[in-house]
């Protein structure tokens, strides 16, 4: 079974690599791949749909910083944003506004499995963890 998992890793691993324009993925290219996938289903092929999807959700995930916030965001405050995390990582971040009205107040962004923090939410909880 190992080497199972091991084959629906490395096919899941080339439809990522076919996914990508300029090493991102591109929605054409991903529903180039689903395509291929309908009228070609390889053995097991719910596994390697499950394995392709986590590989594409995580790229898109690295290239956008998700900006939680509990009140008003200007359009300026999440284009500075997404330019400091552009620098930050080197590489392309397009940011993305997100409602959270349990913050109270300040930002949480996130960047891939990054989470930089400057809220009252944020802080209340690392001063109860440290009680």
């Amino acid at each position: 079974m190992a080497s199972g998992k091991k084959q629906i890793q490395q096919l899941a691993r080339q439809f990522f690599q076919l996914s990508l324009v300029d090493g991102e993925p591109t929605a054409d290219r991903v529903a180039g791949v689903l395509a291929y996938l309908e009228k070609h289903p390889p053995a097991h092929s719910l596994a390697v749909l499950k394995a392709y999807q986590r590989l594409i959700a995580a790229e898109v995930a690295r290239r956008q910083a998700v900006v939680e916030h509990a009140g008003p965001l200007q359009a300026a405050a999440l284009t500075a944003i997404a330019a400091a995390m552009t620098a930050r990582y080197q590489r392309p971040i397009r940011g993305v506004a997100r409602r959270n009205d349990a913050l109270l107040a300040g930002l949480r962004v996130r960047v891939g499995d990054d989470v930089l923090e400057s809220s009252v939410a944020g802080q209340l909880d690392q001063l109860a963890r440290a009680v």
